[in-house]
């Protein structure tokens, strides 16, 4: 933590290469798994990671260890990120359909557990982003970030019952929207 702290310092002061570099290389595999959790894309989860990390360098003079955590702030930042991207036309507009050319159809059964798992967590994003901002925000640091109650309220600034209210609400609509669309 002593290390951190000393480059989130030399970032603020004086725009420090190096302890950018150390900064995110620290936390570059957690943020990439997190959202690649969410997205099932190798390269948007790469793209997304880069503007997570972007952001957090332009933005770092108003990180304030008081209120949270660097890992705290910077999972703010990425779920904020996510969010954004699942709003924008890009992704309305765009369909995620991806090509199955390269894939190893020797292993049917592994590609075919693979598509089904992918399917099932677009679907799963799909039902979230219709869901308020804070909602969504406690819902992807609780399922993609492994993050407990208290961490989350700390994060959001809410109440810890809140937190587990929304989440555990969002969990029941989920599965009767996932069990609706079984039963069509």
């Amino acid at each position: 933590m002593k290390k951190e702290e000393k480059w989130i310092k030399q970032i603020k002061a004086k725009a420090s290469q190096a302890a950018a570099n150390q900064l995110i290389s620290k936390y570059y595999k957690e943020i990439y798994a997190y959202i690649y959790k969410q997205t099932m894309s190798k390269e948007l989860s790469m793209d997304l990671t880069q503007e997570v990390f972007i952001s957090m360098l332009k933005s770092i003079d108003s990180y304030d260890e008081q209120k949270a955590s660097f890992r705290t702030w910077l999972y703010k930042l990425s779920t904020y990120r996510i969010v954004d991207y699942y709003r924008s036309k890009y992704y309305k507009y765009h369909s995620h359909v991806e090509s199955i050319q390269g894939e190893d159809l020797y292993h049917h059964e592994d590609f075919t557990i693979r598509l089904e798992y992918k399917q099932d967590i677009e679907k799963i994003v799909h039902i979230v982003n219709q869901f308020e901002s804070v909602t969504q925000q406690i819902f992807r640091l609780k399922l993609f970030g492994e993050y407990t109650f208290l961490e989350i309220a700390a994060s959001l600034d809410v109440p810890e019952s809140t937190a587990k209210t929304k989440y555990y609400s969002m969990i029941k609509k989920i599965k009767k929207y996932l069990k609706e669309e079984e039963d069509e």
